[in-house]
């Protein structure tokens, strides 16, 4: 193929993706709330990495894990510390650290990554004990927050290195976890500790450089018609082994173990028999390699465990993308796969290459990877150690599913360009009109959190809200329900939020549109107010989620108008705020309405008139356009009218009116909303973008100006080849350079984020060890009713890797 013709299939296809990209819709926040002091902070000076919680509402604290500390907050305001323990390493585990290469300052210190509630005053902890894991039991007795001193090996439990992800979970008294257990981190593992512990194999069909995300337990036991085991599922990335690529590519899975796994009597003896994994599906409009799972959430279905939903948070493996999306799983539907699908198998195909490919040969019985159920009993086989050798030997094998697991919906349920999204927390609202609604709060790479909602398919943005002044990355996100509170954790701090702040909303019109299940209108007390918070009687409150009708709503004044004399040519500035990111301006003069060009300018914040004249002198309006499933709802925010003060002469000087800017220079002049000057139009042809949309308005006209310049290149280019093959020699036409940034925190160390930037090369990008966030999911023990009084055993004498002798350990230096 010649270069001229590669360079026309190039620019065809770059033509296609410009053509195409009007289909792609992306949500945008109808909201913006930028940062506010009244929100609730914690930090502490020299104190970083907050991102291990611990929600005891019973002890009505808040548990925060940090670098060598872990503090008891009140829960009702986190910015009240009760107590605190500062739990540092010593100066010999220090020195031991550094002499294997690691930057004693940063690294060599100890990091809270594990909290865990054990019974009603007590906690087990973990940190990372400068590369050298170690645990404890902590209590909280009468306002006393203290560690017991019983410290145990913490391999297995807790992460050598404290910037890398891994998640664990508590389950009675046996404690799971999913890290590495080598000081080079190159040993990964999947750990229950208990009176018999199991691990995974330590085989790439296992697991394949993973990035342990979340770990979370479901009672499927409850109400099975085929008497099936509680099961603990686990979500991370890996490379694949089942695709053909001339590198590695990252894949995002979930797998799952059962509660009651013994493993094997000869094959697989202290190995998970019951470890499956499958593939997980969450297409981004943009063709790519598959989406990175960065976070996850259980919203549980307490009537109904197979009702319930994972929250999965997705970005691209490649910087050069800033699209994320959230997909959402049923239960249910992971579980049949699991139970019902097809194996994947490798299969020799030339010397040394090994293909995965589906299995289509005979299946051995009892299912390979299932729990002990109806099926094994009635074959006289109880616990796992009674199945047979065939059985254990498949899925010793074959722990890959054929089939991926697709998102509930079909496709994700939210899609957002911008920055990436991190982490994820649900709660499930009960709205006016009977139905729940799953609401998602969704931090960011810029320190945001997103409250998103999923109408019928339609994605939509209630309010985005800026918790930190500095742009860091929102590292964990935990929700309390019953307080309807959220607390976020960074590197350098903890911010608590309201779950909804209803009195935000000003207007009837202004609190519908907002479709948020925490808030009602109040026609009593004519204002906007949490649903929850007040008992409105009946038809005494307005809601409308899904349609967003405010139809119902009570008319309002209409906008005073501000009259203002007019100085001849002098620029004169009209403010005018929306309410709302989704609406449109619609500016009209005297009836006509008005557009940018050379003589006016539409910005954000208003409209600029240029050289003002006698024929400028009349009324002004400013409208706040909305769309909400294809109706339009118009209000006007701003009325002025201008008249010519004929005692008035034009003058060089700036000249000031209240509320109306007359200056005689342009010379900062915002920028136009539009760059196309147009005759006058009808309302219907200024329309935003619908709501269930939210396309970008005005991506059109500036995509055919961008084909049109792509088109020009392309032909520029063809001339370049030409002229290089007539003149016979070559030039280099193109340089490609990388782009680098760094970020800059006004408070960070900076030995700090020197090392947080040497372990982690991309943000939050692909299978990256990333920050130590939610990864350790914290979860409180799971109670099981009948147990009565928690009997803990010592994890020493449990210790899961004691009887691990033949674990080849190269990591001891």
């Amino acid at each position: 193929m010649s270069l001229l013709s590669a360079l026309s299939i190039v620019c065809g296809l770059m033509l296609h993706v410009s053509y195409s990209a009007p289909n792609t819709h992306y949500c945008v926040p109808r909201k913006t709330v930028p940062y506010q002091n009244e929100l609730k902070l914690f930090k502490e000076e020299g104190i970083f990495n907050y991102s291990t919680m611990l929600m005891r509402d019973d002890l009505g604290v808040l548990l925060l894990g940090a670098r060598e500390a872990v503090y008891a907050l009140d829960i009702d305001d986190v910015s009240v510390k009760k107590d605190a323990v500062y739990w540092r390493v010593t100066e010999e585990k220090q020195r031991e650290c550094t002499y294997k290469g690691k930057h004693a300052e940063v690294e060599c210190r100890n990091y809270i990554r594990t909290l865990h509630r054990v019974n009603d005053t007590t906690m087990y902890v973990c940190g990372t004990n400068a590369f050298s894991p170690i645990c404890d039991y902590m209590t909280f007795v009468n306002g006393q927050l203290r560690l017991e001193g019983r410290q145990e090996e913490g391999k297995g439990k807790c992460p050598f290195d404290p910037f890398q992800r891994y998640s664990s979970l508590m389950v009675g008294n046996d404690l799971y976890s999913a890290t590495s257990i080598n000081f080079l981190g190159s040993e990964p593992v999947v750990l229950r500790s208990s009176d018999l512990a199991l691990r995974t194999e330590f085989k790439s069909s296992w697991l394949s450089e993973p990035n342990f995300i979340y770990m979370d337990f479901v009672g499927e036991s409850f109400d099975s018609p085929d008497g099936d085991d509680d099961k603990v599922y686990m979500f991370f990335s890996e490379n694949a082994m089942e695709y053909d690529f001339y590198s590695k590519v990252t894949v995002s899975r979930v797998a799952r173990v059962c509660k009651g796994d013994m493993g094997g009597q000869r094959t697989l003896q202290r190995k998970w028999t019951t470890f499956l994994k499958a593939r997980l599906d969450c297409s981004l409009p943009e063709p790519s390699l598959p989406p990175i799972v960065q976070d996850v959430f259980l919203l549980k279905d307490e009537q109904d465990w197979r009702k319930s939903v994972f929250y999965a948070v997705f970005t691209p493996q490649s910087s050069l993308s800033q699209v994320s999306a959230v997909c959402a799983y049923r239960v249910s539907d992971i579980r049949n796969i699991f139970n019902e699908g097809k194996f994947k198998t490798p299969v020799a195909v030339e010397t040394s290459h090994v293909k995965w490919v589906m299995y289509t040969g005979e299946v051995p019985v009892p299912r390979p990877g299932a729990c002990i159920n109806t099926v094994a009993r009635n074959m006289g086989m109880n616990r796992s150690l009674d199945l047979p050798d065939k059985t254990l030997q498949f899925i010793r094998d074959r722990p890959l599913m054929e089939e991926a697991v697709r998102p509930l919906t079909g496709g994700p349920l939210l899609v957002k360009r911008g920055a990436l999204l991190t982490r994820i927390a649900v709660d499930s609202v009960l709205a006016l009109d009977g139905r729940r609604r799953a609401v998602m709060f969704i931090g960011t790479e810029n320190g945001y959190v997103q409250k998103a909602v999923n109408y019928a398919g339609e994605m939509f943005i209630i309010e985005e809200i800026q918790l930190f002044e500095d742009p860091v990355p929102i590292s964990i996100l935990r929700l309390s329900s019953r307080k309807g509170q959220l607390y976020a954790g960074s590197e350098f701090g903890v911010i608590q939020m309201p779950l909804s702040n209803c009195s935000r909303y000003g207007s009837c019109v202004d609190c519908v549109l907002s479709r948020d299940p925490y808030c009602s209108w109040d026609l009593a007390t004519q204002g906007c107010s949490s649903v929850h918070g007040s008992s409105p009687s009946s038809g005494a409150a307005l809601q409308s989620l899904e349609e967003g009708d405010v139809t119902q709503c009570p008319r309002l004044d209409p906008a005073a108008a501000v009259d203002f004399n007019l100085v001849p040519e002098n620029n004169i500035q009209l403010p005018c705020q929306l309410h709302s990111n989704l609406a449109r301006v619609l500016w009209r003069f005297s009836d006509r309405t008005l557009h940018s060009g050379d003589k006016y300018y539409i910005y954000d914040g208003g409209l600029l008139i240029l050289g003002a004249s006698e024929s400028d002198v009349g009324r002004y309006s400013c409208d706040s356009v909305e769309l909400i499933n294809g109706r339009a709802y118009n209000r006007t925010v701003a009325v002025y009218r201008l008249r010519l003060d004929p005692g008035a002469a034009a003058s060089a000087t700036a000249v000031t009116t209240p509320g109306v800017q007359v200056t005689k220079s342009s010379n900062s002049v915002p920028g136009p909303r539009a760059a196309t000057p147009a005759p006058d139009d009808e309302v219907d042809e200024d329309l935003p973008p619908s709501a269930e949309n939210q396309s970008d308005a005005g991506k059109v006209t500036r995509l055919e100006v961008a084909v049109a310049l792509l088109s020009l290149v392309c032909l520029g280019l063809t001339g370049v080849v030409f002229w290089t093959w007539t003149q016979g020699r070559t030039r280099e036409c193109f340089k490609f350079a990388k782009r680098t940034g760094e970020g800059e925190v006004k408070r960070q160390s900076a030995e700090y984020m020197h090392i947080q930037n040497r372990t982690s090369e991309i943000k939050f990008l692909g299978p990256l060890p990333g920050r130590p966030g939610s990864a350790n999911n914290n979860h409180s023990a799971v109670d099981f009713k009948g147990n009565g009084e928690h009997h803990f055993t010592p994890m020493a004498n449990i210790s899961s890797l004691d009887g691990l002798g033949y674990i080849n350990d190269e990591s001891e230096i």
